[in-house]
């Protein structure tokens, strides 16, 4: 009996803890991870302040577990989609037509969490720093993997070079990001889905891999 009460205990913090999470990376994507406050969070969602405290002992331990269910998601709507297909230039344009999905959707209402994270953070130090940091070089490394695998699958030129492209590819991306956020204008991703198809022509190998339009 005992066990059974202790489970019950844990699988309803977990469900507690998930749904501050929720509300957190929300917040944070428009207003800052630095805006984020248990008291706050514990008054919206109708919780003890005690409560969200017991859950994540102090507000950097709230920030941190803010960017890692932030990842998660992330993972979920940009990344996964394009593992479904085979190595290559077209999954590799996946890649970047998914993230402006997932910016113009608004699957964080401020835009890409981790754009405003990052511009946020990028001048300070600590943990909270660190782990953006890190997260963003795991992405810009996945893609460079991607386009190397696309090399090797002989679709990309063997002398393209791929960290340039994958810099000028972000940029594309970001700028539709920023744009967007910024103006309520959302002409920019196509614009940006149009750079991307561009750019991916000057190193691509064969023309007919890539469509005509974007």
């Amino acid at each position: 009996m005992a066990g059974t009460q202790a489970d019950g205990r844990i699988a309803r913090g977990n469900q507690t803890r998930q749904l501050i999470l929720r509300r957190a990376v929300e917040i944070a994507s428009v207003e800052g991870l630095a805006a984020l406050s248990m008291g706050q969070l514990a008054s919206e969602l109708k919780l003890s302040k005690s409560g969200v405290f017991a859950l994540f002992g102090s507000k950097e331990d709230l920030q941190l577990a803010t960017i890692r269910a932030a990842i998660t998601v992330y993972l979920e709507h940009v990344v996964q989609p394009a593992r479904d297909l085979p190595a290559g230039v077209g999954r590799l344009r996946q890649l970047c037509t998914g993230w402006l999905t997932y910016s113009r959707e608004r699957v964080f209402p401020g835009g890409c969490f981790f754009y405003s994270a990052s511009a946020e953070y990028d001048a300070r130090e600590g943990k909270v720093h660190d782990m953006l940091a890190s997260a963003r070089v795991n992405w810009f490394s996945y893609l460079e993997q991607t386009a190397r695998e696309a090399q090797l699958a002989g679709e990309i030129a063997d002398d393209a070079d791929v960290p340039q492209l994958i810099f000028e590819l972000v940029a594309f991306l970001e700028m539709a990001n920023a744009e967007s956020v910024l103006h309520d204008d959302f002409t920019c991703y196509g614009k940006a889905e149009k750079a991307v198809l561009s750019r991916l022509r000057t190193v691509v190998t064969d023309p007919s891999l890539l469509p005509e339009s974007a």
